[in-house]
Formats: C-alpha cells, sequence, structure tokens
C-alpha cells in the first residue's frame, strides 16, 4: 500500500515540475492535494467498504454521514435532503459554503451504487501500482472523493472564504425514486440558483469531457388485431397483430436509425392469443396457436436522444408509422418521458476551455469534448436546462456497473490535482 502510494505521488510531483503556467496559488492547491491523499486514500476505501445500492438505504446514508463528516470541518453547512418513504431511497446529501462574491457552483456526486447487498461481496483492494478495486470505486465514489480533496486543499490555502458553492450527492442515482419530481425536485430547484454544474462521473481519460450526455425517454406499443384462422391471413381476416407490430418496429428502424445520436430499442416483444405484460416488472407471458391469427402483440422499449427537438421528431416519426396500420388491426403508441438530455450549449463549451487552458498549464495537454454518444443519461441531465455543465471529471477506470470495477491509480490523483486547479480558476470568474 505505502509503495503504490508513493508512486502515485512521484507521478504527480514529475507532473508538477513540468507546470510552467501555474500561479503560485495553484502550485499551493497541488502540494496540498499530495500531502492528503493518502487521508484521501483512505477515506475513498473506508466508503467503498460500505455497501451503498440504491435500496440500501442504511448503507448509503453511512457514506453520506462519511463524506457529510469530511465536508463539515472544512465550513460547509450541511443539510440531509429526505425523501417520503414511499420512494423507499435513502435522500440526498448537500454542502454549501456561501460567499460574496463569483459564480455560483454547485459540484455533483452521488452516494449509490448499483451493487445491493445481495449482490457478491468485492472490498476496496490493490490490484497493482495501477488498479484498485471494489464496489462504485469508479462510479463514482472515487468522483466523490476528488469533490471533498479539491474543497480541503482550498480551504486549507483559504481559498473557500468568499467561494459559493454548493456540493449534491444524490442517494439514487442508479435508480431514481418515482415520481422524480419529488425525487429531484429539491435538486432542480437549486441548481436554479447556480451559474455551472460540474459533475464528477467517471473521466474518459485525461483529454476528453463531458459537454454534452443523451437523455432517455421510454414508450409503449399495444398493436390488436383480428383473430381467425391461419388460412385468412393477408386477407379479409386481415394480417394480425403480431405482423402489424414487426412492421411499425422495423420501420422505426428503417426510417431513423442512421440518425446521429438517436436510439431505440425494443425491449420486451410479446404477441399471441392470450397476452399478459407488466413492463414495470420486465417481464410477460403469452399463449397462441400457429393456426391462429393473432389479436394482441405489445413491445415496448426505450428512446435516446441528445435534443429535445430530436426527441420530439422522433416522436412525430413513429407515431406517424404508428397511425399508418396494416389491414385489420390497429396501434396505439404511449411515450413516457424519463431523464432529459444535457445539450451541447456554448456555455458547457466555454466550462470546456478552461478546462483546456487549465490542463494544458499543467503540462497534461488539451481537453476536448468526447462524444455524447457513449455515455448514459445522468443526474446533469435534470439541471443542464439552467446552467452551464460538464460532465466526466471524476476518477478513471473500467468496469462500471460490473463486479470487479477499477479505478486507475496512475491518473487518480493527477485528475484530482486537475480538478483543485479547475475548481480554483472558477471561483475567480467574476458574475
Amino acid at each position: 500500500m505505502k509503495n503504490w502510494l508513493l508512486t502515485c505521488l512521484l507521478t504527480l510531483s514529475a507532473c508538477a515540475l513540468n507546470a510552467q503556467s501555474l500561479q503560485p496559488t495553484e502550485q499551493k492547491l497541488i502540494e496540498r492535494i499530495e500531502a492528503n491523499y493518502p487521508e484521501m486514500m483512505e477515506l475513498l476505501k473506508n466508503s467503498v467498504n460500505i455497501n451503498s445500492g440504491t435500496f440500501n438505504v442504511a448503507g448509503v446514508k453511512a457514506v453520506g454521514d462519511i463524506y457529510a463528516a469530511e465536508l463539515a470541518k472544512l465550513g460547509f453547512t450541511i443539510e440531509w435532503i429526505q425523501l417520503p418513504d414511499s420512494l423507499k431511497r435513502a435522500g440526498h446529501l448537500v454542502a454549501t459554503r456561501k460567499g460574496k462574491k463569483g459564480k455560483k457552483i454547485m459540484l455533483l456526486g452521488h452516494l449509490d451504487t448499483v451493487f445491493e447487498p445481495d449482490m457478491p461481496a468485492n472490498p476496496f483492494a490493490v490490484l497493482n501500482d495501477s488498479t484498485i478495486t471494489g464496489q462504485g470505486i469508479n462510479d463514482m465514489k472515487g468522483g466523490d472523493v476528488i469533490i471533498i480533496a479539491a474543497m480541503k486543499a482550498m480551504h486549507e490555502l483559504n481559498l473557500l472564504n468568499d467561494a459559493n458553492i454548493t456540493i449534491y450527492m444524490t442517494g439514487d442515482e442508479e435508480n431514481a425514486g418515482e415520481p422524480r419530481s419529488i425525487s429531484r425536485g429539491d435538486f432542480i430547484e437549486r441548481a436554479k440558483k447556480h451559474d455551472m454544474v460540474l459533475a464528477f462521473e467517471g473521466a474518459a481519460g485525461l483529454n476528453t469531457i463531458a459537454t454534452a450526455r443523451r437523455g432517455s425517454s421510454g414508450w409503449e406499443l399495444e398493436v390488436e388485431g383480428k383473430q381467425g384462422h391461419s388460412s385468412g391471413v393477408f386477407g379479409a381476416a386481415g394480417y394480425g397483430a403480431i405482423y402489424e407490430a414487426a412492421r411499425i418496429v422495423n420501420s422505426f428502424r428503417e426510417t431513423l436509425s442512421k440518425e446521429k445520436y438517436l436510439t431505440f430499442n425494443p425491449g420486451i416483444f410479446i404477441g399471441g392469443s392470450e397476452v399478459a405484460a407488466s413492463f414495470e416488472q420486465q417481464k410477460g407471458e403469452a399463449s397462441g396457436k400457429t393456426n391462429i391469427i393473432s389479436p394482441k402483440t405489445v413491445v415496448n422499449g426505450d428512446l435516446r436522444f441528445l435534443t429535445e427537438e430530436q426527441k420530439i421528431n422522433a416522436r412525430k416519426t413513429m407515431q406517424n408509422i404508428v397511425n399508418n396500420s396494416l389491414p385489420g388491426t390497429k396501434a396505439v403508441i404511449r411515450f413516457q418521458d424519463g431523464i432529459p438530455s444535457m445539450a451541447p450549449t456554448k456555455g458547457n463549451e466555454a466550462l470546456a476551455n478552461i478546462l483546456s487552458k487549465t490542463s494544458e498549464d499543467m503540462g497534461l495537454g488539451k481537453v476536448v469534448p468526447g462524444d455524447p454518444g457513449s455515455r448514459g443519461a445522468g443526474d446533469i441531465s435534470y439541471v443542464a436546462a439552467y446552467a452551464d455543465c460538464l460532465d466526466g471529471l471524476g476518477a478513471a477506470g473500467r468496469g462500471s456497473h460490473a463486479p470487479g470495477e477499477t479505478l486507475n491509480t496512475k491518473l487518480y490523483p493527477i485528475l484530482m490535482k486537475r480538478s483543485a486547479v479547475f475548481i480554483y480558476r472558477l471561483t475567480q470568474v467574476s458574475k
């Protein structure tokens, strides 16, 4: 463990020697990150070793308590946003410091993971000199600790005294409570009062950042046909529900599948003489015979998009396809809103440029916007319409949402340093 930490610190020290364009205060920030790094790694280890699956309310709160204690030491006012018991979620951690000048900045993380207590344990462990593993270590407890490390370094240099910073760590990002107007209501209202939101989901290396993320929504298709003998299919008996549903879904593919950043995927497709589907439970049953024309078919799926305009236009096209029914059939499609998109904006691009300049000043090279299609939806998307946003500022690693999730310890301390300098620079931007 000590040798591994030493390797990381030597890597950071070499990086600092090459950073010729940093101001003295920024150099001191880097020094504070280095000095505090062993303590921050212990914090990461302790939080990773607490199971905080979304539905493990006690575990999520326990991780929140650990982080809250650290932030309280740094002069942050701590709140716990309790959600109604009906949502079966832990709630959210909010920490604030209110200064008198500069931009209002929100730093976004989440406390929960996809790994529930009944899943195989994956405790914090050092795999080699560049890799550690643990449940949620990359998605996203590694990012949460980067936030705390940056705040600790700034606090020790009295750089938070005039800053307006809100740290918001949700307790159910991996499976948001319904209705989302409740589970995300407080988060959205607070974000509206900020100029920028920085999210610390996993980084895709040193040189890309997320200025956009696709949104996700759902659709349900219900098709009815005339039940009859199979010998009459294509004739007076009509085509039946299965053929019509197949036509509709395939027409979606033929018409829309080449549009950039737009995807739609049927998840359940059930047809027959008797059909019972529970889309909420993601399962269904059907019975039928080969000599009976199917009277009922149901399909559900998702729809992912980069902008609201793209989503609306896709829905209109899908509706037109549904309306053009085969003889003897009729169909209805229903759309459900999910997580909105984080559309690319000039404000997001401007934030990315500041991050890139910070990276270049540290000798780490330029940072460019990544492919929005490479990321799913996230909490930042709920507030992207109200503030300038960046995501992907967290830890780099592999295997998110899978057993053996890892964090890259060669990049981790460097990303931590860069985040501290980046956030400090943003606090110096006047209104």
